[in-house]
């Protein structure tokens, strides 16, 4: 009889390599989301009816509970950005992640994997960061057989770091970088999911797995690195955090006033206070190497899905030789 994984969150950037994994290692999938017709793209991750979506919302109880019962394990995904409104810090990585590790121990459910964050501290300047940290206590409380895997910044085809920094230098002459010097350990996406799947199927001990990749790099030498990926010459322009606060402020009034209408997808005041601190994996903490997983460097992935923000797109190696006939 197969088994059964619900992932919460499964259609989003992480999930939805968790699933496709899950699913070429036998197990049915309930990809556990607030919008199923808009998870769709996740059926080709099986056979037919292996991998399917299903409605959740992880503020309520009874649709927790549903989504969890007959299942084997289960997989926490969800995370938001959003300081207010309903589905908040608090709401999302905080109580829900309380409510699935709490609901899966009730429901006899024998694995639990919870995709959280490097730099989860309930005494961080940053709500993100507290919210996480509180988010891993309360599973642990209702189940300490959890596996918390706290990933550096994810990289990957459907990104959100590389792609809108790579967006962003098709504009100008200029990029503008809050935060220049902060430490990142850029991970990829595929080896997060293989750790995901090591939790649901046994293979990872329970505990905390911090999880960075082979080099850890300032934000302005990972942005360096992606503009000769994409082949375009930027000026990167650092501000100080007293510019980086202004832009942030003004954003997160705009968001406020227009009752989110017009979401701040530019900086928050929240991101600038986690932008002050490193995001790399502390010295003494298990990670990949625990696991037996040798992380992908980003020189190896990136080219991979940035080439079409490359001035000649797909063509750019193509023309590349005759281009430098031309020149004189």
């Amino acid at each position: 009889m197969s088994r059964i994984a619900t992932i919460f969150g499964g259609s989003g950037f992480v999930g939805r390599y968790i699933a496709q994994r899950l699913a070429k290692e036998g197990w049915r999938v309930r990809v556990a989301v607030r919008r199923p017709n808009e998870a769709l793209h996740v059926r080709p991750s099986g056979v037919v009816g292996q991998v399917e979506p299903v409605f959740c919302n992880i503020r309520d109880d009874a649709l927790v509970r549903a989504a969890l019962r007959g299942a084997d394990a289960a997989v926490n995904c969800v995370g938001t950005f959003d300081r207010a409104g309903r589905n908040n810090f608090a709401a999302v990585q905080h109580l829900g992640a309380e409510r699935i590790a709490r609901i899966a121990a009730e429901e006899g459910i024998t694995r639990l994997a919870h995709i959280s964050a490097i730099g989860a501290d309930r005494d961080s300047d940053s709500l993100y960061a507290q919210s996480k940290a509180l988010g891993e206590e309360a599973i642990l409380r209702h189940f300490a057989g959890a596996v918390i895997l706290r990933p550096s910044v994810i990289f990957g085809a459907e990104d959100g770091f590389f792609n809108r920094f790579a967006s962003m230098a098709r504009m100008g002459p200029f990029l503008p970088l809050v935060g220049d010097g902060t430490m990142f350990q850029p991970v990829h996406v595929e080896d997060v999911a293989r750790a995901a799947v090591m939790a649901v199927t046994g293979e990872a001990a329970p505990g905390v797995y911090e999880l960075g990749g082979p080099e850890a790099l300032t934000l302005r030498q990972c942005i360096r690195r992606m503009l000769g990926v994409i082949n375009r010459r930027r000026i990167l322009l650092p501000l100080p955090f007293v510019a980086g606060n202004v832009i942030a402020t003004a954003f997160d009034a705009v968001d406020a006033v227009t009752l989110g209408l017009i979401p701040n997808g530019v900086l928050t005041r929240d991101q600038l206070r986690s932008l002050r601190h490193d995001n790399v994996v502390p010295d003494g903490a298990k990670g990949f190497a625990d696991l037996g997983i040798v992380p992908a460097a980003m020189g190896a992935v990136m080219p991979e899905y940035l080439w079409r923000y490359r001035p000649r797109g797909q063509y750019e190696d193509i023309t590349a030789p005759t281009r430098a006939a031309r020149k004189p």
